[in-house]
């Protein structure tokens, strides 16, 4: 079995994890509505991305016309 030949000390046990804390999310503005989006992704308000309506919204679809 694997067994540590030496005790690892509390501080260079800490240094190595010194890399595993979360870092918070960097939310930029949606330049159609303004709503915070994360960067590189479609804005979840509006559905535009990169100026541009990429995702229709539930209210701009006409239901009565696509179910005839």
């Amino acid at each position: 079995m694997a067994v540590p030949q030496n005790k690892v000390t509390k501080s260079r046990r800490n240094k190595r994890r010194a890399h595993d804390a979360l870092v918070p999310g960097n939310p930029s503005e949606c330049p159609n509505c303004g709503e915070l989006k994360r960067p590189h992704h479609v804005c979840g308000a509006c559905g535009h991305y990169a100026e541009r309506e990429v995702i229709a919204q539930a209210d701009e679809i006409d239901l009565d016309d696509d179910a005839a």
